[in-house]
């Protein structure tokens, strides 16, 4: 069988002058801003315009570029080789920078194959990342004329292979702990909007749900979920992960942040997490700082990819999460 697994991921600027384009995208997604067109575009044209040089700033920390990509890729060619019972070839489609949906899908044409497995890199469901790459690459396979059957992986917050890879890594990090400090760990996501989440994305419920599969399996004590990046003047849901380390600070408690959404290192890793809360973790007398890698192409992750593929071919992952096109976590995130 001719199996195409195609992987979702965000996407970053390949150079200083993509970044201002890579925010226009961005803000210009339906998902993210959900306003009529005629009034988003020109309102994501001006926040990327403003945002452009402190965006500019944070990349060029890390050499003027993201790294998603090159990320990413080292994931596809490892779960290609986990697939090698198949005729499987792994594709990348980036949400808001290249390689777009529209190009992958005519690649994916051109391969032909009997089945295409749709794959997020994003553990946890939400509308503005895996519901907007799904409808984003339905219409662009349409397009290309893929007419290949498509099953979609809509989440996997608790995937064992992807908690024992991140377990992994936090026991690797805490085995750097000095002597005569109390640690605290903070599962650290990605945060959004508070309208978002009250709307029925399941997204919150989910980190929950991998923080708690996290503690069980590292039988860790003391903890928080809390979330970074936030953006604009709109309530986002907490509590913040600064506001986290300046608890941490005035408690005397040494930290372990894990970033629990994120699986490839990008500017929110390099940047916020590196350099952005190093520096307030010291500023805010947390005696020792740690953060855990992201779980990459960590052995067991990449199983667990592979297992999560395997469960599509054979209609398992369909049957359970989602059906009709339409993600189950998104229906029952409504109904809750």
């Amino acid at each position: 069988m001719k199996l195409a697994v195609v992987l979702f991921n965000l996407g970053g600027p390949d150079s200083p002058e993509a970044v201002v384009p890579f925010l226009t995208n961005l803000f210009s997604d339906p998902a993210v801003i959900s306003l009529p067109g005629f009034l988003r575009k020109p309102l994501a044209r001006f926040i990327a315009k403003k945002r452009g040089p402190v965006a500019r700033e944070i990349y060029h920390k890390i050499g003027g570029r993201s790294p998603i990509l090159e990320e990413t890729q080292a994931q596809a060619n490892a779960l290609q080789a986990e697939l090698a019972e198949f005729e499987t070839r792994v594709f990348i489609a980036m949400r808001h920078w290249k390689p777009f949906s529209d190009a992958t899908a005519k690649e994916v044409a051109a391969f032909a194959p009997d089945l295409i497995v749709a794959l997020p890199l994003y553990p946890q469901f939400s509308t503005t990342t895996s519901g907007s790459s799904f409808l984003e690459w339905k219409r662009a396979a349409r397009v290309a004329g893929v007419t290949a059957p498509i099953r979609e992986i809509c989440c996997y917050p608790e995937e064992p292979g992807f908690i024992a890879g991140i377990a992994g890594l936090v026991r690797q990090t805490l085995a750097k702990a000095k002597p005569g400090i109390s640690y605290r760990v903070l599962w650290s996501a990605h945060g959004l909007p508070k309208r978002v989440i009250a709307s029925g994305d399941p997204y919150q419920k989910q980190i929950e749900e991998t923080a708690a599969a996290l503690v069980a399996a590292l039988g860790i004590n003391d903890f928080s979920i809390c979330y970074q990046s936030r953006v604009g003047p709109l309530e986002w849901i907490g509590p913040s992960t600064d506001g986290e380390i300046r608890r941490a600070g005035a408690e005397g408690k040494g930290l372990v942040v894990v970033p629990v959404a994120f699986v490839s290192e990008h500017s929110e890793t390099l940047v916020e997490l590196d350099i952005e809360y190093a520096k307030l973790a010291r500023e805010a007398g947390v005696p020792d700082y740690l953060r855990v890698p992201t779980v990459g192409i960590a052995p067991s992750f990449i199983a667990g990819l592979a297992g999560l593929v395997r469960g599509a071919v054979q209609g398992e992952i369909a049957s359970r999460r989602c059906a009709a096109g339409l993600c189950r976590c998104w229906r029952e995130g409504k109904r809750a």
